[in-house]
């Protein structure tokens, strides 16, 4: 097991902070960072999704480009197959729900109705990714971030300085038209822009790149945290004071000068590109004063699939106690204990399944 780092800290933290979030009304919600800031943990956890990319190819930048566009195709797959698993559990305990409170209300939470009303356009959409539950939206938005990993991983090798200006540009005309990917057979579009988020990803790739933060000077790094403290502070500001532009004012295209989550809009990418520098500096002070917690968040956070699948559902089994209960404070509590505990057996059970596979690779090699 490698010691904790930052990425594996805070990926661990966003995970835990999308479970909490994931659970409305629970009464550590409010303590969350999102209420306090113009970005919340979804930026967090793709930009970290950009940077462990980085890492994935930086780890195979001796094999050949057939080998490494296979595993990065394969991973997309992964996490395709772990959306539609995730997803067939949600409908399962929404249904089991409604039938053993006899509440047929319930079967209308976080879009699931379709589901139960028109199964077999539901079903297809699920497996096409244009129908999506409430709080199991952002996977499909990872599958399609994942699916262009060999084409970022060809740009990498072959053009790498155009891979930032050109998703930037992506980026600018998805805010200025609306660019979005349409859902079925409920209508509307995804809750996560995959043409605007792709940018944050991106930027997490670019920035851990060889010449990105690693290789610039202390001093720059230090000036850097400081104005990323500034503006985080800024950014809490603004959350605390609830301000948000009024848009019959604002000059078009609108989506610039808003705080959007759906379509990113500058002032977020802006806030939560601050936060993970100043995040990433903190992470030194947090490791040396509370290294249980830093062991905790980078076990997760090394497991972040599997970690992110198990929270999903164990926030809608934690939705389902706080309704059945009427969000009493001890059931919150209860929620929060076995949802954390559960998030940390999943991930030791994944790096012992790993350590396993490790151990028997050695045994067969030595044999």
């Amino acid at each position: 097991m490698r010691a904790p780092n930052s990425v594996d800290f805070w990926r661990g933290f966003a995970l835990v902070t999308i479970f909490v979030n994931h659970v409305p009304g629970i009464f550590i919600e409010r303590y969350t960072f999102r209420e306090y800031s113009l970005s919340d943990s979804a930026e967090l956890f793709v930009f970290l999704a950009g940077v462990s990319l980085r890492y994935v190819i930086n780890s195979l930048s001796s094999e050949p480009l057939s080998a490494l566009l296979y595993r990065l195709a394969g991973r997309a797959l992964t996490i395709y197959f772990a959306q539609i698993v995730i997803t067939a559990f949600a409908i399962a305990i929404i249904a089991g729900a409604a039938k053993a409170l006899d509440q047929p209300y319930i079967l209308q939470w976080h879009n699931a109705a379709a589901a139960f009303e028109d199964p077999i356009d539901a079903h297809i959409g699920l497996v096409l990714l244009r129908y999506q539950l409430g709080y199991f939206n952002i996977l499909p938005l990872y599958v399609v971030l994942m699916a262009m990993g060999p084409t970022i991983g060809v740009f990498d090798r072959l053009a790498p300085k155009l891979l930032l200006p050109l998703s930037f540009a992506l980026y600018l005309y998805t805010v200025a038209t609306g660019l979005n990917l349409p859902t079925w057979p409920v209508e509307g579009t995804w809750f996560f822009s995959p043409f605007a988020w792709q940018f944050i990803f991106i930027l997490g790739f670019v920035l851990s790149g060889p010449k990105g933060f690693s290789s610039w000077s202390p001093r720059t790094k230090k000036v850097l945290f400081w104005l990323a403290g500034l503006q985080t502070l800024i950014g809490l500001t603004i959350a605390l004071a609830d301000f948000t532009p009024d848009p019959a004012v604002l000059p078009s295209p609108k989506l610039f000068f808003v705080f959007d989550k759906t379509y990113l809009s500058p002032a977020r990418v802006i806030h939560a590109l601050a936060l993970a520098c100043f995040f990433m500096g903190a992470f030194k002070y947090i490791d040396r004063w509370l290294p249980l917690l830093t062991e905790y968040m980078a076990l997760l956070g090394r497991n972040s699939l599997n970690v992110f699948c198990a929270g999903s559902v164990l926030s809608l089994c934690g939705q389902v106690a706080r309704y059945r209960f009427n969000g009493r404070l001890e059931i919150d509590l209860l929620v929060l204990l076995v949802g954390l505990t559960g998030l940390g057996a999943v991930a030791w059970l994944s790096e012992w399944r790993k350590r396993l596979a490790v151990a028997r690779a050695r045994q067969l090699a030595s044999a």
